[in-house]
């Protein structure tokens, strides 16, 4: 298989199937991006690659479900799951904080969830190195975890945020610490989002930079850019 890479991010299941089905009959290989959703947040320490997948709800199940058709309908593929993503772009968590630490006096973050923030510069970064990887051996396949480097929780990320942004606004309102029951969400998230990247990092060459020092590039950016 020597063709181009087909990236998508795409949740329908059947839609995943005949993307995969299509890139299958035009030479292409293929990435898939899934997610943390794939596990119920249990394990103690960071999931790796082998981890049985057990979804909480819809979303998971669904992503779930689309990987599994992608390894069927199309065999050259990488799938690579990641979480907590954010970037200049787009609405995403750190943005949100931004935004909130300009308009509050405090803000209240869950403190019981915790997982490994994932810039999308990294995210791109991996995906030219899995690129890369295919065009010298096309016959690479499997799935992957992708993500930032580092362990911490809502309330840590917002709190490294709303510390990067101070000098910046000079504004810097306490966080405090909530559960998951004091913020509940249509959607459960898993408890335990961290994922093992060391798989990854050993088959492409490439491992994504700490958390707090992407996070801290990203508002220096968009404080530049006056987002």
């Amino acid at each position: 298989m020597s063709g181009p890479i087909l990236v998508f991010g795409a949740t329908g299941q059947v839609g995943q199937e005949l993307i995969a089905m299509a890139a299958a009959r035009a030479g292409a290989a293929i990435l898939q991006l899934s997610t943390d959703y794939v596990f119920d947040g249990s394990k103690a320490g960071a999931y790796d690659e082998d981890d049985p997948i057990a979804p909480l709800g819809v979303y998971g199940r669904t992503k779930a479900e689309g990987e599994a058709r992608v390894r069927e309908a199309n065999p050259p593929h990488v799938i690579l799951r990641t979480a907590w993503v954010y970037g200049r772009y787009g609405a995403n968590f750190l943005k949100t904080m931004l935004r909130l630490a300009a308009e509050r006096d405090r803000l209240r973050v869950v403190a019981d969830q915790r997982g490994c923030p994932t810039a999308t510069a990294d995210i791109a970064e991996a995906i030219l190195a899995v690129d890369a990887a295919l065009l010298r051996e096309p016959e690479v396949a499997g799935t992957f975890h992708f993500a930032g480097d580092g362990v911490t929780s809502w309330h840590g990320f917002a709190q490294a945020i709303v510390a990067a942004q101070e000098r910046f606004t000079g504004r810097e309102p306490p966080v405090e610490a909530i559960t998951t029951a004091d913020y509940p969400t249509p959607a459960r998230r898993p408890a335990n989002s961290a994922l093992d990247s060391s798989r990854f990092a050993a088959r492409f060459g490439y491992r994504a930079a700490p958390w707090r020092q992407r996070a801290q590039e990203v508002v220096v950016t968009l404080a530049a850019v006056g987002s």
